[in-house]
């Protein structure tokens, strides 16, 4: 497996659990941040004990000693700095979501592809043991034919407008935050039921409400795949919700507690199975790093192939078309997407 020097680009509360976590991978090593000030960077860099702080974004990217670059900027600047990136010959590990829409991501997976470069979108969840276990157990059809998905993720916060996640020239709300990793699941769990790496729903609809300054606070959504497998999402930022996964089939569930790899101790996560006529079985993942550590892990080992199985460009690109379409079913289009005449 590869080693990799890491940089970090932005210093927020993504990219400090990211540093932390990379310390216990077994091939990253961290060995610079950029922020848009030198104050910041200096602070990171102090926590988290960096070698080299960077006051801008450009001189991060202009750092030899950085192989590949962890993107941690609001969701607005990720197109933005994958194409600056990609330009520079960084591999790039992006937050989800990949950009702010199907568009956008065209334009970055074109420039990764140009440019040579690795490139994948940051679910943690999708390198995650957990979620190896759900696939197994899917393919051996243990609960039969898959019929219905439930997905959720949804956490309260108090309106502040000046806040990232309201503000919508940061391109807020619930549904680019974490009702991203609602549809990225149904789409694994439909993919794998019907012998794909995921599907793509054929149809989505959506319903919502708007905070004050145009971005969704909690949504939810339909989704109807092939072989008539159903989904029903709900995520939010002014709502608490349970984040889980339940998957039913013809013959039970399984029920997943913390299906986004919301475990951040490297211990142990539990699945849930019940069978019809069965008592219900737990499942137990032992973990030996934690979600993030793993995520980084998983980008060395699939370096080569400039893509990795977790999270496929194909797989972005179809889950960015799949927000795309939610997000166009309850109106909400960002006020730079108007700008640039974007069309959902």
């Amino acid at each position: 497996m590869n080693s990799l020097s890491w940089g970090i680009l932005g210093t927020g509360r993504i990219a400090g659990i990211f540093a932390k976590q990379l310390s216990q991978s077994k091939t990253g090593k961290l060995v610079a941040v950029g922020s848009r000030s030198q104050a910041s960077a200096d602070r990171f860099t102090a926590e988290y004990r960096v070698a080299r702080s960077h006051g801008n974004y450009e001189a991060l990217l202009a750092d030899s000693q950085v192989q590949a670059v962890y993107i941690a900027t609001p969701h607005s600047l990720h197109a933005e700095w994958c194409l600056k990136a990609a330009a520079a010959g960084k591999h790039i590990l992006c937050e989800k979501p990949l950009t702010l829409n199907h568009a956008e991501a065209l334009a970055v997976v074109d420039a990764a592809r140009r440019h040579d470069i690795f490139l994948m979108e940051a679910f943690m969840y999708r390198c995650h043991p957990q979620t190896a276990k759900l696939i197994e157990l899917l393919r051996e059809k243990v609960i039969g034919e898959v019929r219905v998905i439930h997905a959720s993720f949804g956490f309260h916060r108090d309106f502040n407008p000046e806040a990232r996640l309201f503000k919508n020239a940061l391109a807020g709300g619930g549904i680019l935050d974490v009702g991203c990793y609602t549809t990225s699941m149904s789409r694994l769990v439909a993919g794998i039921a019907t012998g794909k790496p995921f599907a793509e729903p054929v149809e989505v609809k959506g319903c919502g409400h708007f905070a004050p300054s145009g971005v969704d606070t909690w949504a939810t959504a339909s989704l109807k795949f092939p072989g008539d497998i159903l989904a029903a999402l709900a995520t939010s930022i002014e709502v608490q919700q349970h984040n889980t996964l339940r998957i039913h089939g013809s013959n039970g569930s399984i029920f997943v507690p913390a299906p986004w790899a919301q475990v951040h101790d490297g211990t142990t996560t539990r699945l849930f199975v019940e069978r019809r006529g069965e008592a219900q079985q737990e499942i137990v993942v032992e973990l030996a790093q934690p979600a993030y550590a793993i995520e980084a892990d998983h980008v060395a080992a699939y370096i080569e192939h400039r893509q990795a199985p977790a999270m496929s460009w194909d797989d972005s690109l179809g889950n960015m078309q799949t927000l795309d379409r939610w997000r166009k079913s309850i109106g909400l289009i960002y006020e730079s997407e108007k700008a640039a005449g974007i069309v959902l």
